[in-house]
């Protein structure tokens, strides 16, 4: 892919050498391309005017803020922090709510808390919410007791009810969205600036389940020793200590929707280039993830940082021409690949693509997601994924990096901090038969917030023994 240099200036004015821009990219260029998993809106001048109205409202996040996750992910890139990125499959309208975006932020302090005790660095917090309104789908169509109608594609597009009207692709949701997600990033930044994120007080986070869960006393030793050792340093140095009252934390969606990510697509002042403004770090899924497709179009230009999904059909040469083209310039923090190969063919499908990424010297966040690859129906009929697959897609993903000599820097998790039965297994041993006890989900299967504890428990666990081993070895 060829690129265009340009020598520019960043907002301090300091001279950025070897600036490269896209050459014949824009925020429109996409539409040259095959775009797969878009709606076919019936009325155009309606989708016209919800685009329009949407490039003139605010965004949702700074162009400051990207860059600043953008060094944060190079930090992960190296080794020196772990990115945990999380939330709901699919968020919905309805659950815009107080009590439920506020549980997705507890599960996520939680674990990273869990993580930076026992992986002694920092953790980079990402959450799947703000905007993952849309879902790619396996099939445009639905059919039940013989009346087959439109997919349901997520809250952007449509609703999920099984109904004609209800599910004819409508504009004005993308307006509806973009309100919810400010609403959602608006009560995240609430919470963190006013110290809920204080590790002073972890009992903010609580969820109700400390008191019987079976990870409740692992879980109290990780609070107690973090506890003791912020005593022990105020108490050395006499006054409280600062910066931990609060933390950083980001939003990410799949970059699925396209008009919708191109209306909130900007220029900023003392800026060059252009930004997603809808979410700090877009993703690209397995199904949009063509070389010569849309989605790749559109990121391929963007200062965030972005991230793609791998498959197990991805081939290290189409791997490579992908990395070529989304991250020409190999700057850090730029590119985050997430590997998403199911328990039994990762040892299999992973390596291959290690050892072809690390042979061309390219450097990239490498990122487990356990959940996508390990999807079953149960015999009930609820889709669902079994905790015991998900632990050994990341034990193994641990294991492969560890052969490869490659890192593995994080994990992306479909979670909820409400207590579903949707995934089976994990310390109370879900059946099946719980499935239709808590099975809220409209698309995928989410770890509830004690299997998500779980999770982050066995990644400690596991990093620990990887460590122990290459010490002794």
């Amino acid at each position: 892919m060829r690129r265009n240099t340009t020598r520019l200036r960043d907002s301090s004015d300091a001279p950025v050498s070897a600036v490269t821009l896209p050459e014949g990219w824009s925020p429109g260029s996409w539409r040259n391309r095959q775009a797969l998993q878009q709606p076919v809106y019936p009325d155009p001048a309606a989708l016209e005017a919800a685009l329009v109205e949407l490039s003139r409202l605010p965004p949702l996040v700074t162009s400051w803020e990207i860059l600043a996750l953008r060094r944060q992910l190079a930090e992960a890139q190296e080794g020196r922090a772990f990115l945990l990125q999380g939330g709901d499959c699919a968020e919905s309208f309805a659950e815009c709510d107080s009590e439920t975006v506020s549980s997705r932020l507890k599960v996520l302090l939680q674990m990273s808390v869990v993580l930076v005790h026992g992986l002694r660095r920092p953790v980079v917090r990402v959450g799947r919410f703000a905007g993952q309104y849309a879902k790619p789908r396996s099939a445009d169509t639905e059919t039940r007791d013989g009346v087959t109608l439109p997919t349901y594609r997520g809250d952007f597009i449509n609703a999920p009810e099984f109904d004609a009207a209800a599910r004819i692709p409508d504009p004005r949701r993308m307006i509806r969205g973009h309100a919810r997600s400010a609403m959602t990033m608006n009560f995240i930044r609430a919470l963190i600036d006013g110290g809920f994120a204080d590790l002073h007080h972890p009992e903010y986070w609580n969820l109700g389940w400390v008191g019987h869960s079976p990870l409740a006393d692992e879980y109290q030793r990780v609070v107690s020793g973090i506890g003791d050792a912020l005593r022990f340093m105020e108490t050395l140095s006499g006054t409280e200590v600062h910066n931990i009252d609060r933390v950083d934390f980001y939003t990410s969606h799949e970059a699925l929707l396209l008009p919708y990510e191109e209306a909130l697509t900007r220029q900023v002042p003392r800026q060059w280039g252009w930004f997603n403004l809808s979410t700090h770090f877009p993703w690209i899924g397995v199904r949009t993830a063509a070389l010569d497709g849309a989605h790749v179009e559109y990121l391929r230009g963007l200062r965030n940082p972005i991230a793609m999904k791998v498959g197990p059909d991805t081939t290290p040469d189409m791997l490579l021409r992908l990395i070529d083209t989304l991250d020409p310039d190999q700057e850090p923090g730029r590119l985050a690949l997430i590997h998403r190969m199911g328990a039994g063919r990762i040892a299999e499908r992973l390596p291959p693509l290690l050892d072809a990424v690390a042979r061309e010297g390219r450097r990239v966040l490498w990122v487990c997601d356990p959940m996508h690859g390990n999807t079953e129906n149960a015999a009930s009929g609820y889709k669902t994924r079994r905790f015991s697959n998900i632990r050994s897609e990341l034990e193994q993903a641990f294991d492969a990096h560890q052969a490869a000599g490659t890192r593995l820097g994080g994990v992306h998790l479909e979670l909820t901090g409400d207590d579903v039965t949707e995934c089976t297994g994990g310390a109370r041993d879900l059946t099946d038969a719980d499935l239709a006890r808590a099975y809220r989900s409209h698309v995928d299967p989410r770890l509830n917030y004690e299997q998500s504890l779980e999770i982050a428990m066995l990644i400690v666990r596991k990093h620990q023994q990887l460590a122990a081993a290459q010490s002794l070895g």
